[in-house]
């Protein structure tokens, strides 16, 4: 049985270990403004998913994937320095796809908020259908 504390807790440390070293030993120039957003350890934490997001293109996203690949190795070594395991875990770099699904979330927000306001236009210009009082009224 895995203590779930432990595994976040090494999960935070893993992203954190794993943010240094990419900002101060990561020399790559294909390296971009990249950001370490999350880490997940499987419960044995013999594998490690990082994830990561760049400011930039395509281009500058396959640029900063290929030197975070190539450093791989260098990061792995400090995460183990890091956080003590007895073995120490593989690394997987994952582009993380938040930030786009976020601007599409946004972009859908917006396409709905100026339909909402279409209808509302609409309505207050609106006459209803037959007439005015549309109830039986005794003579």
């Amino acid at each position: 049985m895995v203590d779930d504390a432990r595994l976040r807790r090494m999960s935070v440390r893993v992203r954190e270990v794993a943010a240094q070293a990419v900002e101060h030993h990561v020399k790559d120039p294909r390296l971009g403004m990249v950001t370490i957003t999350d880490a997940r350890l499987t419960p044995d934490f013999r594998e490690a998913t990082v994830f990561w997001t760049v400011w930039g293109d395509d281009t500058v996203r396959a640029d900063s994937a290929a030197a975070l690949e190539a450093s791989k190795g260098m990061i792995r070594t400090a995460i183990g320095r890091a956080t003590g395991l007895k073995h120490t875990p593989s690394v997987t770099f994952v582009l993380d796809a938040v930030p786009e699904n976020a601007k599409h979330i946004e972009d859908v927000l917006e396409r709905a908020r100026a339909a909402d306001e279409r209808v509302h236009e609409l309505a207050e210009r609106a006459v209803p259908a037959g007439d005015p009082n549309p109830y039986r009224e005794a003579e």
